[in-house]
């Protein structure tokens, strides 16, 4: 049976106040106000989340463990934080490597406007569905070369594909290269042109785009990611690497770093980023229960994909 929600929204000094009640310590309330008042209490609730008791039905109560402490529910939101942006730097590197092969090997097979034509895509591809929504994508943007185009060419919305691929969503991109023909008998291989690009089987680098927009998207908006349970997860491969115990589980952020780390290794770059990952992973993984978390395995620092 619903019922009616009735909360009282809490002032700042309230919401410690009940914190407090519920066994979290504040080292200065002065600054926990602060904190709270450009924070929030609701987004940080997720991150003081695992510090609640469970019972001995293993239901999580709204008591915290003891020792729970305001300052470090505050660390893990600045540790996903600077997680978030870690991968979104590296999905920015990967998502234009992508796109550049799109348009390289599709532009050179079908010419400027073959992406328009349905008999380049496979039979059961919604190729109307994809066709309107890029076009409409194209449309809303404010690019200049954009709007230049629009005023001197005929057949506006329809553009070259190096232009569409600059303008169009990382999920409309993904979109489109999973309906590309990849039919060996018939001599069409076009994901597997691009697929090489980054020594990925054509299917796994599909799986892979769909995850990482997923993954983009919760950075995007802000959301927590370095305990999250992916809702879109990448299919588990037979290579043993990937497998567990190598590799716990692929519904967790490790796995995605890990596509991120041979994806960014095959287009020439990611070193640096690896390391910088490595910089603020180090910290949190020295405790078991928040490499279970992410998915790290113990010697993740030695793990065969990372290193």
């Amino acid at each position: 049976m619903l019922v009616t929600y009735v909360k009282p929204p809490l002032t700042f000094a309230q919401q410690i106040t009940r914190l407090e009640k519920k066994g979290m310590f504040f080292e200065d309330k002065d600054l926990a106000e602060a904190k709270l008042a450009s924070i929030s209490y609701y987004r940080l609730s997720g991150y003081w989340y695992p510090f609640r008791i469970r019972n001995d039905q293993n239901v999580v109560t709204s008591q915290f463990q003891d020792g729970t402490n305001f300052n470090e529910v505050v660390s893990l939101y600045e540790f996903d934080r600077k997680l978030r942006s870690l991968i979104l730097d590296a999905i920015e590197r990967v998502e234009i490597a992508v796109r550049t092969q799109f348009t390289y090997q599709m532009g050179h097979r079908y010419g400027a406007f073959g992406y328009t034509d349905k008999g380049n895509f496979h039979s059961k591809f919604d190729h109307q569905k994809w066709l309107g929504k890029i076009q409409n994508e194209v449309s809303w943007s404010t690019d200049d070369f954009i709007k230049h185009y629009s005023l001197k060419y005929a057949g506006f919305p329809k553009v070259p594909i190096w232009m569409l691929t600059e303008v169009i969503s990382l999920g409309a991109l993904s979109v489109g290269y999973r309906g590309l023909i990849n039919n060996r008998a018939q001599g069409i291989e076009d994901k597997k042109l691009i697929s090489d690009h980054f020594s990925l089987h054509h299917k796994k680098l599909g799986d892979w785009l769909h995850t990482l927009t997923y993954v983009r998207n919760i950075c995007a908006h802000h959301g927590r990611l370095w305990n999250r349970s992916l809702a879109i997860k990448p299919d588990r491969t037979k290579e043993v690497n990937w497998l567990p115990p190598m590799t716990p589980r692929n519904d967790r952020i490790f796995y995605v770093l890990l596509m991120l780390r041979h994806l960014l290794k095959e287009t020439g770059n990611g070193d640096d980023w690896a390391v910088e990952v490595n910089n603020i992973l180090e910290p949190l993984a020295a405790e078991r229960k928040w490499r279970s978390a992410m998915g790290l395995p113990e010697n993740w620092r030695e793990h065969p994909l990372w290193k």
